[in-house]
């Protein structure tokens, strides 16, 4: 995980995958091509899973064959058992991949919102969706740090490893909700899933926790290239938590730095 490092400073959210200058969709202009395809199929298999017991595939099919409508070229849709925490591990899995398709100047948004007829796929529920199409190499993130993100106070409890918050704090997450606290004491990291109650806009509570349970995972996934990256070595305990809990913070993940 440790070569995604250089990748999450490239990456950024393509809520709309056009130019905005000239309004002209990239996928009038580009293409993914075939073997792209096929290059994500083989990634996604021998990506790191949060957990290895819990069954996972993907479908990439045409933006049009889902209900989104944001430009892009194709969805990739995710699959799985439905086990403890199969939500953070989407969230894990999602976004190595997600790291990856920057690599290949390949756009990408995580689509919470997107429905598809397919909702079994060999024999797996679907999950989620990550919205893909092909853009130029300029339009990625050329100054992370100037996005916009949490205040670091509002996200970090501790002052040990800020080399690690620092960065962890510009983790993509759905609606920009930003749903995590950490907590440090002495080689602990702690990771909380957090949800303010009564702040979830229009959004039914049950679907705000479901998507906050994948950008969980998507955070964690942040935190251990980054640990890995600054050569920490650690290990860590995943908590369950699942949709029915609505509580406003809930320890998802034990980091222990050796």
């Amino acid at each position: 995980m440790k070569e995604l490092y250089s990748l999450i400073f490239k990456r950024k959210s393509y809520h709309l995958f056009r130019n905005n200058k000239t309004m002209e969709y990239y996928k009038d202009s580009f293409s993914i091509t075939d073997n792209e395809i096929n290059d994500i199929y083989d990634t996604f298999k021998n990506l790191k899973p949060l957990i290895a017991d819990i069954k996972v595939d993907i479908k990439i099919v045409k933006e049009s064959e889902t209900s989104a409508s944001r430009g892009a070229e194709y969805a990739i849709l995710f699959y799985s058992e439905k086990k403890d925490n199969y939500l953070q591990n989407i969230g894990f899995i999602g976004e190595q991949l997600d790291l990856y398709l920057a690599s290949k100047d390949i756009g990408a948004l995580w689509y919470g919102a997107g429905k598809t007829k397919d909702n079994l796929y060999n024999g797996l529920s679907f999950v989620t969706m990550i919205l893909i199409c092909k853009v130029p190499t300029d339009s990625f993130r050329k100054d992370m740090f100037k996005s916009k993100r949490k205040e670091l106070k509002d996200i970090w409890d501790g002052s040990n490893y800020l080399d690690v918050a620092k960065i962890a704090r510009f983790t993509p997450s759905s609606c920009n909700t930003q749903p995590w606290k950490v907590k440090e004491n002495n080689n602990i990291i702690e990771i909380y899933r957090y949800k303010k109650d009564g702040k979830r806009g229009i959004m039914p509570i049950n679907k705000v926790v479901y998507q906050n349970l994948i950008d969980i995972g998507i955070f964690f996934c942040f935190i251990n290239i980054i640990l890995e990256n600054n050569n920490y070595s650690f290990d860590y305990e995943i908590y369950p938590d699942n949709e029915e809990n609505y509580n406003e913070l809930n320890l998802d993940f034990k980091i222990l730095i050796k």
